[in-house]
């Protein structure tokens, strides 16, 4: 079972709970935005009391942690609101602390929260990424989207983080204030994303103020959307985001999924073709990633295809898939 679709949800609604999974220290609190209930991997609001501190270690999950308010101590060095921090599955960290307490977005994507006291690397740790941090406010600037076909104008994105191999992508994005745009839209992938600060209006779903959140699974439709004041906000998707602009704000995941296929048979009919006989064949070999193996076995769009063409849709839908997620054992770290 993949992340259901979550829209909206403010987390300011509910109240913080303390952090007691086996490895982390005291001083943790959190509140759950979104789950796999099959992997653990999930994002959750994260507050650092004043007073916390944490040894050099790493997480057998991937790990993405946003602060947005406060300051962290990393390593000696002070962060404040702004910083993004990427750490590869199995990558450590530099010990921890906050004199102040911080409030910040973590993200776990392939697996449950998990923390092992280490100054030292997995011995299995994936070399092709390293550790991140970046001043997100300061040390970037906004861009235009080069995604094609673009959002209206007045949304800008810093891109924080791009998979080398899926595409998939963490960003800050902002609407300027009385940002519109009239049509609907859908993704081949999951997306999800917080609003740091302003509220945004979607006709499906309605406003989303400061601190809200939503998971969509692919090939939900969403919009329009405006924001009288602006807006800032950070987001993520587990693959290439291409927008499927469209005016039927009442068609299906399943017609959705269908308008996307048509469009690839379109547009690349050969690729759709060999597709259609790939179970035949043999799985893609990858020339770029020769090591890599790829199965979507496990991998939920929230459709469930037939053999004649035929589609449904999951009540309880989701994706967030990595396909080629990095082996760490928890029986081998150093």
């Amino acid at each position: 079972m993949a992340r259901p679709h979550i829209e909206p949800f403010v987390d300011r609604d509910v109240g913080f709970k303390k952090l007691l999974l086996p490895g982390f220290k005291k001083g943790i609190q959190y509140k759950m935005l979104s789950m796999d209930k099959d992997s653990g991997a999930c994002t959750m609001t994260v507050q650092y009391d004043a007073g916390f501190k944490q040894p050099p270690g790493f997480s057998y999950s991937e790990m993405e942690l946003f602060i947005m308010e406060g300051h962290l101590m990393i390593g000696g060095k002070k962060y404040g609101k702004g910083t993004y921090i990427f750490a590869p599955t199995g990558t450590a960290l530099p010990a921890m602390s906050s004199d102040e307490g911080a409030l910040g977005l973590i993200f776990y994507n392939f697996g449950p929260p998990t923390f092992q006291e280490s100054a030292d690397n997995h011995d299995a740790v994936d070399t092709s990424q390293q550790l991140k941090i970046i001043n997100s406010y300061e040390g970037l600037d906004w861009q235009v989207p080069t995604l094609f076909p673009q959002t209206a104008p007045g949304c800008l994105l810093k891109i924080l983080h791009l998979d080398p191999k899926t595409f998939g992508m963490t960003f800050l994005y902002c609407m300027t204030p009385g940002f519109w745009q009239d049509n609907i839209s859908y993704h081949d992938v999951a997306e999800e994303a917080y609003h740091i600060w302003g509220t945004s209006w979607m006709m499906q779903f309605g406003d989303l103020p400061t601190g809200g959140y939503f998971y969509r699974p692919a090939y939900i439709n969403h919009g329009c959307f405006k924001s009288d004041l602006g807006i800032l906000a950070i987001g993520r998707t587990d693959g290439d985001l291409h927008n499927y602009f469209h005016h039927d704000p009442y068609s299906s995941p399943e017609e959705n999924h269908q308008r996307a296929a048509a469009k690839l048979a379109r547009m690349k009919p050969a690729l759709y073709q060999w597709i259609l006989t790939n179970e035949h064949n043999h799985l893609p070999h990858d020339f770029e990633f020769p090591d890599d193996a790829y199965s979507t076995k496990n991998y939920d769009s929230g459709i469930h295809m037939h053999e004649d063409g035929t589609a449904h849709g999951h009540a309880s839908s989701g994706a967030h898939s990595h396909l080629n997620t990095p082996k760490v054992s928890k029986k081998k770290n150093k």
